[in-house]
């Protein structure tokens, strides 16, 4: 199956993408991670992405739209794939259905999950992110041992600068704005399924699963 998850930053997109990587062997496609990685090894195209990220702004189309294809181009034709963080517009989500159809592929489901704005602020301004091998944490539900420290390789654990609370109401105000005719484009597709992303991430994962039809 290929799936689209979406919802705003802080719902949980990249904890549910894991589960359902593990459970059914599908590749996870975070445009956050391709982002990130970038911006590490210093491409011209991870460095235009760092500025946008830092304010909380989208990052422009054609650079998303960029980094996705080159990774589908990647990708087995017969293996599904979970798009995680894009698109994240109607302008997007049309580039990539032209995109898709020059690769012989299609979306089969939008999954939204919904947080209320309060519970994402606190996920967000809480969450610390290792910069030697990704591994996220948060200060008060699973903070690492020592802190600053990763638990699993020992580098330094820190808040990203897009998830400081000055750059948190900038994010989701953004967000909302363009993601409401998303819904309504997908929606019309008869491809959406909007999901509750409260709660213990399982719980989370078993209502995916139920509204794909997953066994």
């Amino acid at each position: 199956m290929n799936l689209l998850l979406f919802g705003p930053p802080g719902a949980g997109k990249g904890t549910q993408s894991q589960f359902l990587v593990e459970r059914h062997k599908m590749r996870h496609l975070s445009t956050g991670d391709l982002f990130r990685a970038a911006v590490k090894v210093g491409t011209p195209l991870g460095q235009e992405a760092q500025g946008y990220m830092d304010r909380g702004e989208l990052v422009p189309d054609r650079v998303v739209i960029g980094m996705v294809r080159e990774e589908l181009l990647q990708l087995p034709q017969e293996q599904g794939f979970i798009l995680d963080g894009f698109p994240r517009t109607v302008a997007q989500a049309e580039a990539l259905d032209q995109l898709l159809a020059e690769l012989k592929k299609g979306i089969e489901a939008c999954v939204f999950l919904q947080v209320p704005h309060g519970d994402l602020v606190s996920r967000l301004a809480g969450r610390r992110v290792c910069t030697g091998c990704g591994a996220v944490y948060h200060v008060a539900s699973k903070p690492s041992a020592k802190e600053g420290v990763c638990d699993l390789c020992g580098g330094e654990v820190v808040q990203r600068p897009d998830d400081k609370e000055e750059v948190i109401s900038t994010r989701l105000a953004t967000y909302e704005k363009s993601t409401q005719p998303l819904k309504e484009f997908y929606a019309a597709r008869n491809l959406l399924a909007e999901v509750d992303g409260l709660g213990d991430a399982e719980e989370v994962l078993k209502r995916i699963e139920s509204s794909l039809k997953l066994a």
